[in-house]
């Protein structure tokens, strides 16, 4: 266990915070532009590469498998080397390799230059969330995770309709071009103006830093790399595949935690776990992103298919919630303050409930207020949940571990996303009774849409009983890992 009596790094001067939150802002908004943004182009690039729907879904697959099995050993590096190096080759490299994305000449180039990019989105994700306790004052913490959520809601509600004026205006390269003139410039503001010297530095100044652990690394590598493609392979039907999948998981889970019970410098010390408040902390955030996956997958059916809107009012309706998260991200880490963390995360948590039971309840007749009006509440929610929540995690981890704790965060988050995908996606099918949801009747539809959030509120509810002790009465006391 490391103790809080390490001497820590200065952080930035007041003149130089709004730089460092410039520079942390811009990197999480590219990596949370990568996500999105692709997406609209796949028909474009099946297109022009001549190749199938299937083909061209690895392009963003790509993507997410590199951010989520990296992600964590991404948090680790930084604590051992220095957060401010790795952030800028992280920045390096994901900008270089959106140029070789938007030079692509095939499919396969393509494609290892999305996981390229990963890859550095994976490094971005993790040491932004690290750098905040480095850079930060302790009394603009709840305030910069705030922004933080609100970038990386606004990257999300921006790239479908960003995306969608530049394959207009230009081709499906642009989708990646654009990263480049914004990744230059979150390179620049963070050579300016994130601190030279990090907590690693000072930490291990004058004593031998710890050895990478390279076996976890790989073991925890492949067992993410195993459940992900477990999950979404078969759009959400259980195959003989996907079981043997799960199965190398599993196995290479109980490997994970019996290495990491005995190497000298694990990549994931599992006395973090003890804490009570972190280890729910992270359940409850895969718990609500696995729901909050739910709004992607069911609200271009249902708008569609229910309510016969057009494409174009189908995306617009589609960036209501994200952009309800970014409003609310602004004003969320000042709310914390008032209330408490703790307090705002129960908040939170019943914002999403409520909003899933509503629209698991309303009645048709309400039309596109009824769906939008609960979507609101629900993001809103969101909002709250997600700066306060990454308070808690990031406040409660020593100086020494912040990157691999933002890494575990951001991993919850992801596999929370995955899982939701294929779960809510399945009891979407299960619930509407169709095979094929892209020619289902309006009414089974809709039928889906609300056992799909009925669900969702269930397991919101679980979130809550898992979070109401632990926040109320385990931040008190907690120790520092």
């Amino acid at each position: 266990m490391t103790h809080t009596n390490a001497r820590t790094v200065s952080r930035a001067p007041t003149g130089s915070l709004l730089g460092v939150l410039a520079a942390l802002s811009l990197s999480m908004l590219l990596s949370s532009l990568g996500t999105s943004i692709a997406n609209v182009g796949l028909p474009s690039m099946a297109q022009a590469f001549n190749a199938s729907f299937q083909g061209v879904q690895w392009i963003v697959l790509a993507y997410l498998l590199a951010i989520t099995t990296l992600i964590v050993s991404a948090g680790r590096l930084g604590d051992i080397i220095g957060s401010r190096r790795l952030l800028l080759a992280g920045l390096t490299l994901f900008t270089v390799a959106s140029v070789l994305c938007g030079l692509a000449g095939t499919l396969g180039q393509l494609v290892v230059a999305r996981a390229l990019q990963g890859v550095g989105a994976a490094v971005m994700m993790a040491l932004t969330h690290a750098f905040i306790g480095d850079a930060v004052p302790p009394t603009h913490t709840a305030r910069a995770m705030g922004l933080l959520g609100t970038m990386s809601a606004i990257g999300t509600a921006a790239g479908p309709s960003v995306g969608g004026l530049l394959i207009a205006w230009f081709s499906w390269r642009a989708l990646f071009m654009l990263n480049v003139p914004l990744g230059i410039a979150a390179l620049v503001l963070a050579y300016r103006y994130l601190p030279a010297r990090s907590t690693a530095d000072d930490r291990y100044a004058g004593a031998p830093r710890p050895r990478f652990d390279v076996a976890g690394t790989v073991l925890l590598a492949i067992t993410l790399a195993a459940y992900a493609l477990a999950v979404t392979n078969g759009r959400g039907h259980l195959g003989v595949m996907n079981v043997l999948l799960l199965a190398v998981a599993v196995c290479g889970l109980t490997l994970l935690v019996h290495v990491e019970s005995i190497v000298a410098s694990p990549l994931i010390q599992l006395a973090m776990f003890r804490d009570r408040v972190r280890r729910s902390s992270l359940a409850m955030n895969a718990l609500v992103s696995t729901v909050m996956m739910s709004t992607l997958v069911v609200g271009p059916f249902y708008l569609s298919r229910s309510l016969a809107l057009s494409a174009t009012s189908v995306g617009f309706a589609m960036s209501v919630g994200p952009i309800v998260t970014a409003v609310v991200g602004v004003p969320s880490g000042r709310i914390a303050d008032l209330i408490g963390v703790a307090r705002m995360t129960l908040v939170g948590l019943v914002g999403i409930a409520a909003g899933s039971l509503l629209l698991a309840v309303l009645p048709a007749s309400l039309g596109l207020p009824g769906y939008l009006g609960p979507i609101a509440i629900m993001t809103a929610g969101y909002g709250l949940f997600q700066t306060a929540n990454s308070t808690v995690v990031m406040s409660g981890a020593g100086a020494a571990l912040r990157g691999v704790t933002s890494g575990l965060l951001n991993l919850s988050r992801n596999l929370g996303l995955i899982t939701g995908a294929a779960v809510m996606g399945a009891v979407f099918a299960l619930a509407s009774r169709s095979d094929d949801l892209t020619r289902a009747p309006a009414l089974a539809v809709r039928t889906g849409m609300q056992g799909t959030y009925a669900v969702a509120a269930l397991v919101i509810v679980v979130a809550l009983m898992v979070g109401s002790r632990s926040h109320l009465v385990g931040t008190h006391r907690r120790r520092t890992i």
